[in-house]
């Protein structure tokens, strides 16, 4: 098929001499060029499209091309693929290849890697992306996949939604169960976590239903659903860190590189043999930007090297010989470091776009630029300005893991956490006391405490924690700028949030509130009260509103 030359894009005018941005004048495509393309773009003759139908690899090589010549995208597709006869496109993006075609598919693979090589360089794995399904993992696992903040989004089965009692098919419950974990005291404590766990959830579930009545006009489904979320709430602190998990992760080819030579350096077993499968399902699908993951050149030594600095590191902060850890402490939020100059800094930086000054020169009223910039918030999805990322602040947490587990997700942040052990006490929710339940909650909380111990004695610290169950307390801290305050905050504050990261969320901004009273003032949709007795009893109505809304546009 013969190659059209590229056509200029002549952009119409509007009545007024503007010029329109939203429709080409002239077409690209003759009708048989527009018939090949699409198919590949949600539209032919406007300037702004979005591309689907092709696979990651292609979008990749293409916008690496594409950052390389004045053609425009949907030419260079037409041209230099579709129409190249070594690109093997239709055995990529055309029909499903059969085992026959397979080695036409690895040519075609290829091309599209000569075309990275040739016109990319790192940044263009950040154009292609991959969903990545993580099944049967432990929460401790989950929690190593998720601590890559930049490119990587997960999304974690819930302790709030979902029961966790259910067993395996050899009648144990569903934790983690490596042939690392060798020790005899491991597997009867994590099923004594979880029977205590089964033997509790349904009657939480009846006490908390007699306590919160079904109300008038609220459905059966919102009721029972916010009257299970409480009780699993109160239970989760009983889940061992080895409790098994999914998780779904949607990121670019960069990260998922990283993220891999990461986890191939970790500590845990576990998550080294998460490194091997997730560099095998993301080579049958991005392979061009996972290959040096692991490599001799580049992956491997990069994971060398972590592990050679995590010994060196642990080496200088190892207890002397004869200290006695523990002793329990209370859950607490200390504001660590935060600074001075804070209030100048983001006055400076809001007045910045607007003044020819440098940035250190601009002076004004400090209450008139605030409110400018952050009064009038009518809800806090209208986030604060990008100004507040110049007050910065370092907290020191502690808090039971699962609330940890919850908080780990913000990514604009900078955290990173102590191993998980017992030596900080443990979590009794209130509302366990009031049902008479405390009793079987704490003694299978303390007996996995026992086992822990054993565990560290027999394997190592960072073994023994599979064993530690949620309630116990971990000490990390978060070096976060005020913009996030804000987000995290008014998010995490919500009434219908859990209690335990609500408290550590009200903490940290009381702390801001005490330095900075000025900065945080207008984060009026921070909530430090009390909560909701029955935390997600307005959501699943709201979700009921929605619900019916939905029928009645459908009907």
């Amino acid at each position: 098929m013969g190659i059209a030359p590229s056509t200029p894009l002549t952009l119409a005018l509007s009545p007024e001499g503007e010029r329109d941005n939203t429709t080409v004048s002239a077409p690209e495509f003759n009708a048989a060029e527009a018939g090949l393309l699409e198919r590949y773009f949600t539209n032919l003759d406007r300037p702004v499209f979005a591309l689907r139908n092709l696979p990651e690899v292609v979008k990749g090589a293409l916008f690496s091309r594409y950052s390389r010549t004045e053609k425009s995208l949907r030419r260079v597709l037409l041209d230099e693929f579709i129409n190249e006869p070594d690109s093997g496109f239709d055995r990529l993006a055309g029909t499903p290849p059969v085992d026959d075609d397979m080695v036409a598919v690895r040519r075609a693979e290829e091309f599209y890697e000569r075309v990275l090589v040739g016109y990319g360089d790192d940044s263009v794995a950040e154009l292609a992306g991959a969903h990545v399904a993580v099944e049967q993992a432990s929460t401790l696992a989950a929690k190593a996949l998720e601590d890559s903040r930049i490119g990587i989004s997960p999304l974690e089965k819930s302790t709030r939604y979902v029961r966790f009692d259910r067993r395996a098919e050899d009648g144990k419950y569903l934790y983690y169960r490596g042939a690392e974990l060798t020790s005899p005291d491991y597997e009867p404590a994590a099923e004594a976590l979880f029977e205590t766990y089964s033997k509790l959830v349904e009657p939480a579930t009846q006490a908390i239903r007699e306590r919160f009545p079904q109300e008038e006009g609220e459905t059966d489904r919102a009721w029972k659903a916010a009257t299970r979320a409480k009780a699993l709430d109160l239970l989760r602190g009983l889940l061992p860190a080895g409790t098994l998990t999914n998780l779904g992760l949607y990121g670019n080819g960069r990260a998922f590189e990283y993220l891999i030579t990461k986890m191939g350096a970790h500590e845990l077993p576990e998550c080294q043999a998460l490194a091997t499968s997730l560099h095998r399902e993301l080579s049958l699908v991005i392979p061009a930007f996972v290959r040096r993951a692991m490599d001799e050149r580049y992956g491997k030594p990069a994971a060398d090297r972590m592990v050679r600095v995590r010994e060196r590191l642990a080496q200088l902060t190892s207890p002397p010989a004869g200290q006695v850890r523990g002793g329990g402490m209370e859950p607490s939020v200390r504001l660590v470091e935060f600074d001075p100059e804070a209030e100048r800094k983001v006055v400076a930086a809001a007045l910045f776009p607007h003044s020819n000054l440098p940035l250190e020169e601009p002076t004004s009223d400090v209450d008139a630029v605030l409110d400018a910039l952050l009064d009038g918030r009518d809800n806090r999805r209208q986030r604060a300005p990008r100004a507040l990322e110049h007050a910065t602040y370092t907290f020191e947490i502690v808090a039971n893991f699962a609330a940890y587990r919850d908080l780990h997700r913000h990514r604009m942040l900078t955290q990173d956490r102590q191993l998980l052990d017992t030596d900080l006490g443990y979590d009794l929710p209130r509302g366990l006391v009031e049902l008479d339940m405390a009793g079987d909650f704490s003694r299978a909380v303390e007996g996995a405490a026992d086992a822990h111990r054993r565990l560290e004695r027999d394997l190592s610290r960072a073994l023994a924690q599979y064993i530690v169950p949620l309630a116990f307390h971990v000490r990390w801290y978060f070096r976060v700028n005020l913009r996030e305050i804000y987000h995290l905050c008014e998010l995490r504050t919500t009434p219908q949030g859990h209690p335990d990261y609500r408290w550590v969320a009200q903490e940290m901004f009381r702390r801001v509130a005490e330095v900075h009273p000025r900065l945080a003032r207008y984060a009026r949709f921070v909530d430090l009260g009390p909560g909701d007795e029955l935390e997600r009893r307005k959501s699943e109505r709201k979700i009921d509103e929605k619900l019916s809304a939905l029928d009645q546009r459908v009907r």
